[in-house]
């Protein structure tokens, strides 16, 4: 198991693996040869950048027994999905602001975020598993009076694509197995969300394997699981949310209105 997140420091951006409260910093890619060059920062002296970077980012609907049958709604037979633009990208610890054009609803969406390690195409259940990097934590934010604005249009793609609303991180971790975990949302102090991860309908190597089969994989690609109850409204003027993995992290954002 090992714990990789890129930082910028000094001007700089670079990435490595954490031990305790230092940076090993590495160089070459995080996916394929990455080696260590003997040097290490303190976390404290670096500001932490999502921790890869994506050349999509694909993000799960209706993926959790028990959202489906509070929703009543079906239980799919495949995967819904739907595409974030990569510009939605926040960092760890970022500010994400709600656009000036848009004075709605915003809700925050818990999630666990698989990081892809291999080009992945059309690949099996079985071997599904060899193709993920690692595992991150995901606040799929989500401007949601705009999803129904167009009653003959689902607008997911601009709902969940402004800029910001989609921060991950703080790092990735691999070996990690999500099958015990729980994903707990914290808004503003208090618990919101708190939702097994062995609940998926379609867990992450079979997810990873069907996506295959429709669209290449890229290493560093995200794919953001989906989210389960307690998904709710930010309603404060500057609300810190906080989304927690024990044993990956807590990725940690402010949402400004």
């Amino acid at each position: 198991m090992a714990t990789w997140l890129r930082f910028a420091a000094d001007g700089k951006t670079g990435f490595g693996t954490l031990e305790g409260d230092a940076i090993a910093v590495h160089e070459g890619c995080m996916f394929s040869g990455a080696t260590p060059t003997g040097a290490r920062l303190a976390l404290a002296d670096v500001t932490l950048e999502a921790p890869c970077a994506p050349t999509k980012i694909v993000a799960l609907w209706n993926n959790f027994h028990e959202l489906a049958a509070r929703l009543k709604v079906a239980e799919p037979a495949e995967p819904l999905y739907l595409l974030k633009a990569t510009t939605s990208v926040a960092a760890p610890g970022a500010t994400v602001r709600r656009p000036a054009g848009y004075d709605g609803k915003t809700v925050y969406e818990g999630e666990l975020g698989i990081v892809i390690g291999r080009t992945a195409t059309n690949v099996s259940e079985d071997a599904a598993a060899d193709y993920i990097f690692g595992y991150t934590v995901v606040n799929d934010i989500t401007a949601a009076d705009i999803l129904t604005r167009d009653p003959t249009f689902p607008q997911w793609a601009r709902a969940k694509g402004i800029d910001g609303y989609g921060p991950f991180g703080p790092w990735i971790v691999t070996g990690f197995d999500p099958a015990t975990a729980r994903v707990r949302t914290i808004l503003n102090g208090q618990e919101r969300q708190d939702y097994p991860l062995s609940d998926m309908i379609f867990p992450p190597a079979r997810l990873v394997s069907l996506l295959s089969r429709e669209m290449t994989l890229n290493p560093g690609d995200l794919i953001a699981c989906g989210t389960s109850v307690g998904v709710g409204t930010m309603k404060e003027p500057s609300n810190t949310i906080e989304v927690e993995i024990a044993g990956i992290g807590t990725l940690s954002n402010t949402f400004v209105q």
